[in-house]
């Protein structure tokens, strides 16, 4: 009974798959949220320990969407595949995928622990944090680094839950962990006078009562569609290469991400080191911008793994149209608000002048690209949906590394420009990549149609012969 319930959900988004999208999207946003109000809070926190204990929090960002990033960019890669499998109504295949990403977020986050714990504070010093700040930057990592397996683990169970199309459930959970994170940040930094290390406990404190809360969910109360039976794990290459396939390009992509922000941080400390908290701050309150073209992004990931398994390629074609359209509409209102307010955000952070001027500036200059991001977004996201993992990995280089950067460097260390000819660099980064995303969608939708309209053509011929010789 539960199965079938399950499996009609399917049937349910095909037949309205406008609704469909904003079922997914809209609690996630709401989840997401929670999680950004609880990024904001704590900056607000660390903020008021002191400029310095902010600084060294803006430092470890990169270190920890590193690992992050790749678990991230293998999670979307598992709720691709069992989507897939959902919509061929091929549940064996759907239930193997789940077990092979629950294996592969306990390999990951034993990993993550031990190199974090042997290489994190050498690490730092390599990423240009600044001797005076090294003890307080450390102090953050090393007791973070503690909780990478259960912030793993909860992408991976949600992850599985999103590609079944559930994404209500990991947003009640992840949400409720976040707001215990606020409630325990304030009483471990100041009550228990711990500060960088409050905040770094708080959060590992709560994202264990996440993971658990989300076996418990999975595995004795039985919630999902998928069924986990670890041990007759079955082994898979197949699947296992279809996750990497579709998942490590996002992987990378991350992971070039997390450079790209420790080489700004490098850049940027080549100023000052207020800069830098400018830089993180301002990328924080920009997750509140993120939240809708990263919950559209994923939902239609899962609309369009089901409907690709489903080889409905005239919904798939409908709702990319339809998802995207909305997501640049919400970049254009954020823009505007963000331009506007940009001094009165930045000052809920700290009272340095010096960084509430910076980030202001950062802000007014980057707002520019919002309308253009989620295009690259989905696009990225809509071609893993499709299979293809190599798109999102390819256009994340280009903007980070071949642009970016690039750019930045040439501005501030050639032609000797200002810190704001930083910010422009990205903006123009943005713009482009965007353009290539979206042309590398269109390729890859003629693609698959192609490839559909060959395999009907094959079928139609198979069953002529078979007719002609009968």
């Amino acid at each position: 009974m539960k199965n079938q319930k399950k499996q009609s959900r399917l049937k349910e988004f095909i037949d309205n798959p406008k609704k469909a999208l904003w079922k997914l999207a809209v609690p996630m946003m709401f989840g997401m949220m929670i999680q950004t109000v609880y990024m904001i809070v704590d900056m607000i926190f660390v903020g008021q320990v002191s400029a310095d204990s902010l600084t060294a929090l803006a430092f470890n960002m990169p270190l920890l969407f590193f690992g992050l990033g790749i678990t991230f960019g293998l999670g979307s890669g598992v709720t691709a595949v069992v989507a897939q499998f959902i919509g061929a109504e091929d549940k064996k295949n759907a239930d193997n995928s789940a077990e092979h990403g629950i294996v592969l977020g306990i390999i990951l986050g034993v990993v993550f622990t031990f190199a974090g714990l042997r290489w994190g504070e050498s690490i730092l010093s390599i990423i240009g944090v600044p001797e005076e700040m090294k003890y307080l930057a450390w102090s953050y990592f090393r007791i973070i680094v503690l909780g990478y397996i259960f912030m793993v683990l909860s992408v991976f169970f949600r992850s599985i839950l999103s590609g079944e199309g559930d994404v209500k459930t990991p947003v009640i959970i992840q949400g409720s962990g976040t707001i215990l994170n606020i409630i325990l940040d304030p009483i471990l930094i100041f009550g228990f006078g711990l500060g960088v290390q409050g905040a770094a406990l708080a959060t590992v404190l709560s994202q264990a009562c996440v993971a658990l809360a989300f076996v418990y969910l999975l595995f004795v109360k039985k919630h999902a569609y998928v069924t986990f039976a670890l041990r007759d794990f079955s082994f898979s290459m197949n699947i296992l290469k279809k996750i990497f396939t579709i998942g490590m390009p996002a992987s990378f992509s991350m992971v070039i991400m997390s450079l790209g922000g420790g080489t700004f941080n490098r850049i940027l400390v080549s100023f000052t080191s207020d800069a830098v908290a400018a830089f993180q701050v301002g990328g924080r309150v920009e997750h509140a911008v993120f939240v809708p073209f990263i919950s559209i992004a994923t939902g239609l990931v899962t609309l369009v793994g089901m409907f690709f398994g489903a080889k409905r390629l005239d919904l798939v074609r409908q709702i990319i149209k339809y998802g995207m359209s909305r997501a640049a509409v919400i970049g254009v209102v954020f823009a505007l608000i963000f331009f506007v307010l940009a001094p009165v955000i930045m000052t809920a952070f700290t009272d340095s002048d010096n960084i509430v001027q910076l980030g202001t500036r950062y802000l007014r200059i980057i707002v520019f690209s919002y309308p253009f991001i989620p295009i690259a977004m989905i696009s990225g996201r809509v071609l893993q949906g499709l299979g293809f993992g190599m798109p999102i990995f390819i256009v994340t280089f280009l903007r980070v590394i071949l642009l970016s950067i690039s750019l930045a460097s040439f501005f501030v260390f050639v032609l000797d420009k200002s810190v704001e000819w930083i910010w422009i660099a990205q903006l123009i980064s943005t713009l482009v990549s965007a353009l290539v995303a979206l042309l590398w969608l269109r390729w890859g939708l003629q693609k698959v149609e192609k490839s559909e309209m060959v395999s009907v053509e094959k079928y139609k011929d198979m069953v002529g012969g078979q007719l002609q010789e009968a």
